[in-house]
């Protein structure tokens, strides 16, 4: 006999509601944990409380998904790779050979968290129907009813760019038995305890039963943005409940969807869908700010030696949207048994060569001699000191030999004997050395495992703005262009793109970690000079003059490679070879990317496959 799926409405919410109090009641965070001991099922949703308690649910939820992002964002593009303990799913998933019992690869944690979306908003609807009426004052339960569109959203938007396509889940299928079901269905799928409220008078349901067919639908890339920015660009009248009332912390609101996140998505599916208009509309609503704190600004607050504090607290001035983790309510992740060596971890992944390359390839303080009669002439006349040494080695990854991190004096004489070609010193130096992911081990302890996941940060949001302005053409001056000046500036200093303004000391993404004075910063130019990596000599060089698509081009991969050593490791890397081979319509470009990281004689395998689009996605729907 099938279990009736509402009691009062709510039989599943309430399941919902009282698993989630078993796993976070003690969590002053989220819960006042004594009121939490004395809920009965007529309290269910009777009180504000009780909508709060399935609130976090969803945020429960989507905890159990930060693996599985990382691990499908990061272990396919070309900064993170195997070690040789690496578990078989893992292994899986660097061959690209997925099999559909991968436990990295099912998408049945993105089902759960739909449907218990799809709940939430039902009953909201339901018990709340002013959250549909536009023109009602604004209260709580709307900002509720807007937190579970943004999560329903992503979670639609995230699970296609891993699928290619994802079935959308009626809101009436509300267990797991009858989504796989439906999923798994010929093509239509009787529902045959199919509930509708409708309101009768102030406070009494009118409930119709009856069975329904329900035709399978497969959304793709596009079909998930065109359905869900439009949702929560009609429907949503606030986001965010402001909980720093209650419990007087002000990183709440990082940790939940906020006006900033929402934006940051739709800012993030309109850029992946080529609509530049729309996504700057989205992305200038949180760069160009006017709070108290002039949040997500990019200024000295984590300049030099302080970038690393991004990752040892959640700071509302640089983290959009972070999941938050804390092994003091039991809430912690696999990042470090996956990433440290040091008992009782595994280390199956850590970075790979290109990983290190874009940290350790950057040079500040160069000057160069320039002939533009004749490139061949210019010369280094100063080739700088090497290494991006405040977001890289000690921060983003760790050199250990005998698990014991190389000393930083040790690193950077590494470096200097590199750029003087002394190759048997540096031998000597790395012999017996491998190397780590760090980020996600700064400050714990051995046991911690529970560092926060980021969704969406400042530096993120600039540079996706930055991407955008390399190829958004609009009229300016009576003549329809792009405005490549401003993505340049963006990155480098911050710039003028806060014109009308009050000035804001804004000193850019590269500008922050000291590589943005000169030739140190990325830039636009005829001439684009080839350096080797080691010495940064000038081997030779490219001439652009009078091709501005090419420069447009050149000048999206330095951003592309800007990303790499912003975010690496947290999750979007794939996504963003994908993003730009698509833009390219060039396959070849993140074929030959993710194939430099592998073995030689795998390179030729792994090149031809990415060839094919299909690969790049993990066809569970087919």
């Amino acid at each position: 006999m099938k279990i009736i799926k509402f009691i009062k409405g709510h039989s599943v919410l309430i399941i919902l509601t009282i698993m989630i109090s078993v796993f976070i009641s003690s969590c002053e965070k989220f819960f006042n944990p004594v009121e939490e001991l004395n809920i009965t099922q007529d309290q269910l949703f009777d009180d504000w409380y009780e909508y709060r308690s399935t609130e976090m649910g969803l945020y429960g939820l989507q905890q159990k998904l930060v693996e599985q992002l990382l691990i499908l964002g990061e272990l396919r593009g070309d900064l993170l790779t195997i070690t040789p303990t690496a578990d078989v799913d893992m292994v899986e998933i660097y061959n690209f050979n997925v099999s559909k019992n991968n436990k990295y690869a099912s998408p049945l944690s993105f089902f759960k968290l739909i449907s218990a979306c799809n709940n939430f908003i039902r009953v909201l609807e339901k018990e709340h129907p002013e959250v549909l009426d536009p023109e009602s004052a604004v209260t709580n339960y709307d900002k509720l009813y807007g937190e579970a569109l943004c999560m329903r959203a992503w979670a639609y938007f995230y699970a296609v760019r891993i699928y290619s396509k994802i079935p959308y889940i009626p809101e009436s299928l509300v267990t797991m038995d009858e989504i796989l079901a439906f999923i798994n269905s010929s093509g239509t799928y009787i529902d045959s305890v199919y509930i509708e409220f409708s309101r009768d008078g102030y406070y009494n349901d009118t409930i119709y039963n009856y069975p329904i067919t329900l035709e399978k639908q497969i959304y793709d890339l596009d079909l998930v943005i065109d359905i869900f920015t439009k949702e929560l660009e009609t429907k949503i009248k606030a986001v965010g409940v402001n909980h720093y009332i209650n419990n007087n912390d002000i990183t709440w609101e990082v940790t939940i969807w906020s006006p900033w996140a929402m934006h940051a998505l739709l800012g993030q599916m309109y850029l992946t869908q080529g609509n530049y208009a729309k996504a700057v509309q989205h992305f200038d609503v949180i760069v160009k700010n006017e709070t108290d704190n002039n949040r997500y600004e990019i200024d000295n607050s984590f300049s030099f030696n302080m970038w690393r504090n991004i990752f040892t607290n959640i700071d509302s001035r640089e983290h959009i949207y972070t999941i938050w983790f804390d092994k003091s309510y039991f809430q912690q992740n696999q990042f470090q048994s996956w990433f440290e060596p040091w008992p009782p971890h595994n280390y199956m992944l850590k970075p790979s060569g290109r990983a290190i390359a874009n940290w350790e390839t950057v040079w500040r303080n160069q000057a160069i001699r320039e002939d533009i009669t004749n490139p061949n002439r210019s010369v280094m006349i100063n080739p700088g000191v090497p290494g991006d040494n405040f977001r890289g080695y000690g921060v983003s990854y760790l050199y250990l030999r005998d698990n014991v991190p190389l000393a930083n004096e040790e690193y950077y004489r590494m470096l200097d004997l590199k750029s003087k070609e002394d190759t048997r010193s540096v031998n000597s130096i790395m012999a017996e050395v491998d190397t780590i992911v760090y980020k996600y081990s700064i400050n714990k302890g051995r046991f911690d495992q529970d560092a926060n996941y980021i969704i969406y940060r400042a530096a993120g949001i600039q540079l996706y703005l930055a991407e955008t302005y390399t190829w958004w053409e609009w009229l300016r001056g009576g003549q329809v262009k792009p405005y490549t000046s401003v993505a340049v500036d963006l990155v480098n200093i911050g710039g003028d793109y806060y014109y009308g303004m009050s000035p804001r000391p804004q000193i850019g993404i590269r500008g922050r970690v000291g590589l943005s004075n000169g030739i140190d910063g990325i830039n636009v130019s005829n001439l684009v000079y080839i350096h080797d990596p080691s010495t940064n000599r000038i081997i030779g060089y490219v001439d652009l003059t009078g091709d501005f698509v090419a420069k447009q081009l050149n000048l999206e991969e330095q951003i592309l490679d800007e990303r790499a050593r912003e975010l690496a490791f947290e999750g979007e890397r794939f996504y963003d070879l994908i993003r730009v081979a698509k833009r390219r319509n060039d396959p070849s470009f993140l074929a030959s990317k993710v194939a430099a990281k592998y073995p030689i004689d795998q390179r030729d395998r792994i090149y031809n496959l990415l060839l094919d689009e299909r690969n790049w996605y993990i066809n569970y729907f087919e």
